[in-house]
């Protein structure tokens, strides 16, 4: 509560100040005045400031409260010891995406203060990264997804920063699908081991929950953008624009959106390994009473699947097409516009986030899982200095 008051006090100085540019505070008046009022400023203790850029940069303030971004992102993963159905809407459909929803609603506000659109660009990219790579060795199911969340909204953000509102649209209610999925997947993970929530007690819950399993494995698939499911057609589509300005933003924002591309896959497949294919490391009583969920409760994961492997394929088009309209608020100046650039880059470059994916994949089999490899040795290599500062590092955020 705290942090997101702090976050609300930009957005209300930003309302502030956008009642008393344009004496409105209804959307379709505020953004018709846009073009009278720019390269207007204002005094603000004897600084002269432009206001287009003071009303955009107060209320990405409040987005970066209310969308966890860097910076005030510490409240997100401690929401999680609320119930778990609640996490699952809060993380997929309604709090943390109202942020970004912000930036995507406000775009005529934000297209034309170039410096706020830079800023905006780098704390997303700086969160996606960051945030992955905290999800890397935390130890709690809940957590380890919460992270993702964070990392996702920072996609959605940098991506509104390169002036792609609809893509950052597309990927939010792409994201939406597959985080409700994983969430209620967990929650009937931590239901059936008697509210066990540690990933380290548990392992060998594949016999146990094979439906949970199928569901946290389509659900983290589509996380991590495996070609053609929900996360690959926005996922690879963001990071390919974000190559194509051809400037050092974007090439920042690509660069850090791989490496949180590989930190996803990593502790995607860590949190499938420990809980369901490791050995099993929790006590007896609580494997003597594990079950599958009931009906009731399996019943929206299955619907929710179908929607992790179809719903970016079938609603592609609408969002990410030339000359789409389908939500035709969103302003994008013809400069900042370069989705026909990002069609025809080279395959390379284009795969390089899956290239990315995989090799994060194998890396988790090969520390993780450890395969028909030496436990000794890797355990060994494990416990030495520096790896054990490197975990302890990201676990301590």
């Amino acid at each position: 509560m705290l942090v997101n008051r702090v976050g609300d006090l930009g957005l209300a100085l930003g309302i502030c100040v956008s009642f008393l540019t344009f004496k409105t505070v209804d959307y379709a008046t505020t953004f018709a005045l846009v073009p009278l009022v720019i390269n207007k400023t204002f005094s603000f203790f004897c600084f002269n400031l432009d206001i287009i850029s003071v009303i955009a940069f107060l209320l990405f303030w409040g987005v970066l409260g209310k969308s966890a971004q860097c910076g005030l992102h510490i409240w997100l993963p401690d929401a999680m010891e609320g119930p778990t159905p609640v996490s699952a809407l809060i993380h997929a459909a309604t709090l943390v995406v109202s942020g970004v929803f912000l930036i995507i609603r406000c775009s005529t506000i934000f297209e034309n203060s170039e410096s706020v659109l830079t800023i905006v660009s780098i704390i997303g990219a700086l969160t996606s990264f960051f945030a992955a790579s905290v999800g890397l060795f935390q130890n709690d199911l809940k957590r380890v997804i919460a992270y993702s969340t964070c990392s996702q909204l920072g996609y959605m953000v940098f991506i509104t920063g390169l002036s792609h509102y609809s893509i950052s649209l597309f990927h939010l209610a792409n994201h939406a699908v597959f985080k409700a999925l994983l969430f209620l997947s967990a929650g009937c993970v931590i239901h059936g081991l008697s509210d066990e929530q540690d990933l380290r007690k548990m392992g060998g819950l594949l016999h146990i929950l094979p439906v949970s399993y199928v569901m946290i494995l389509i659900g983290s698939l589509a996380l991590i953008g495996t070609p053609f499911l929900t996360g690959f057609y926005s996922k690879d589509c963001i990071l390919e624009l974000a190559v194509a300005k051809h400037n050092n933003i974007g090439n920042f924002c690509y660069f850090l959106g791989c490496s949180a591309a590989f930190c996803t896959s990593f502790y995607s497949f860590r949190l499938i390994f420990l809980t369901f294919v490791n050995p099993v490391n929790t006590f007896k009583k609580y494997v003597e009473n594990s079950h599958e969920a009931p009906i009731k409760m399996i019943l929206p994961l299955i619907l929710l699947a179908f929607g992790a492997i179809f719903y970016g394929f079938l609603s592609r088009d609408l969002m990410i097409g030339l000359g789409s309209l389908f939500f035709n608020s969103i302003h994008t100046n013809f400069y900042n516009f370069n989705l026909i650039d990002s069609e025809f880059l080279p395959s390379l470059i284009k795969n390089i986030p899956l290239i990315f994916t995989v090799v994060g994949a194998l890396m988790s089999l090969l520390l993780i899982n450890c395969f028909n490899i030496d436990k000794a040795f890797v355990f060994q290599q494990k416990l030495k200095l520096v790896p054990r500062l490197f975990y302890v590092f990201l676990n301590k955020k």
